[in-house]
C-alpha cells in the first residue's frame, strides 16, 4: 500500500465505519473518527460530524487528504448535503474520496447514485464501494434479527430471488485498500460474498447454527413496505421494498472477486459469519 495522510472516516462508529477505523489505524495510518457524538476510538483522532449540521464540516476535514463518505442515514436525496460537503472538502485539501453506496444503486441512480455520478469529476482519485446486502442485516436489532430472536422467522418480499449476501469486515478490508492503495481504483466495486443464497438458504443456514427452526416468510411488496415504516421514514421503507422486489426477479443473483482482487483473500462465507457472530450474541 502507498503512504497515506490522514484519513477522514465519517460514520466512524457504524458498521463499516467502526471497521474501517480499527483496520487502519492496526496498518499505522493516521485516522480522523467522525461521528455525531465525537466518539472516542483507540488510536484515532475523535471528531464532532453531523450531515445536518454544516458547522461541524471545517473541524472535521482539517489535516484530512482523504475521506470514506456514509450518507446521511435514511435520506432518499443526499447529495443536497454531500456536494456541498465533498466541494468543501476539495478546497481543504482532500485528493481522495471512497464512497460507500449499494450494488442495487448505479451511477446517476436514486439516493447516492447522485453522488457516484459526481465524483470523478470532484477528485482524481475515488472509488465507490457497491456491497450487496449485509450479513450483519441479521444482528443486534435489526428487523431481521427482532424477528428470528420473537417466532424464528425470516420475512422478506424476495421470493427466491437470490443475494450475494457479504461481510461487513470483507468491505472494510476493501475500504482499506481503495483509501490507501497507490493506484485508487477510480472506479465502482460490486463487492459480494462466495455465494448467491435466497432467504430460505439463509434460514437454513441459521436454523442449523442456532439449532432451532428459522423459516423464510414470503411477503408482498406492500406487506414488506408496512413492516419497515416504523423503523424508518415512509419513503425509505419504500425504497427498501422495492429493493426486495427487484431481488425477486434476479437483480442481486451474483457473486464477484471483488474481496479476493483487493485484498489477496476470499470472502468469508455466511455459514462462518454465522458462527463468529450469532452464537456470541447468544453467549455460546
Amino acid at each position: 500500500m502507498g503512504a497515506s495522510g490522514t484519513t477522514l472516516v465519517i460514520g466512524a462508529t457504524g458498521t463499516t465505519g467502526s471497521r474501517l477505523v480499527s483496520r487502519l489505524v492496526a496498518g499505522g495510518h493516521r485516522v480522523t473518527a467522525a461521528s455525531r457524538r465525537a466518539t472516542a476510538v483507540a488510536g484515532a483522532q475523535a471528531v464532532r460530524f453531523d450531515w445536518d449540521d454544516p458547522a461541524t464540516f471545517d473541524g472535521a476535514l482539517g489535516g484530512a487528504d482523504r475521506v470514506y463518505l456514509i450518507p446521511p442515514l435514511g435520506s432518499l436525496e443526499p447529495a443536497g448535503v454531500m456536494l456541498p460537503f465533498l466541494k468543501q472538502a476539495r478546497s481543504a485539501g482532500v485528493r481522495r474520496a471512497v464512497l460507500l453506496s449499494s450494488s442495487a444503486i448505479p451511477a446517476g441512480g436514486p439516493s447516492t447514485g447522485q453522488i457516484h455520478q459526481a465524483l470523478p469529476g470532484l477528485f482524481g482519485k475515488w472509488a465507490v464501494l457497491r456491497p450487496s446486502w449485509f450479513m450483519q442485516n441479521f444482528t443486534g436489532d435489526s428487523p431481521h434479527a427482532q424477528s428470528i430472536r420473537a417466532d424464528g422467522t425470516v420475512l422478506t418480499a424476495t421470493g427466491e430471488g437470490r443475494v450475494g449476501f457479504v461481510d461487513a469486515d470483507d468491505i472494510a478490508s476493501v475500504a482499506v485498500h481503495a483509501l490507501t492503495d497507490t493506484r485508487a481504483p477510480n472506479s465502482d466495486l460490486i463487492i459480494t460474498g462466495p455465494q448467491a443464497l435466497s432467504y430460505g438458504d439463509v434460514a437454513d443456514i441459521l436454523g442449523q447454527v442456532l439449532g432451532r427452526a428459522v423459516s423464510h416468510r414470503p411477503l408482498t411488496y406492500e406487506q414488506m413496505r408496512d413492516r419497515l415504516a416504523p423503523f424508518m421514514p415512509a419513503e425509505y421503507a419504500a425504497l427498501l421494498a422495492s429493493m426486495d422486489r427487484s431481488i425477486a426477479v434476479g437483480t442481486e443473483d451474483r457473486t464477484t472477486d471483488t474481496v479476493q482482487r483487493l485484498t489477496g483473500r476470499a470472502p468469508g462465507s455466511f455459514r462462518a459469519f454465522a458462527e463468529r457472530e450469532l452464537l456470541r450474541a447468544e453467549g455460546r
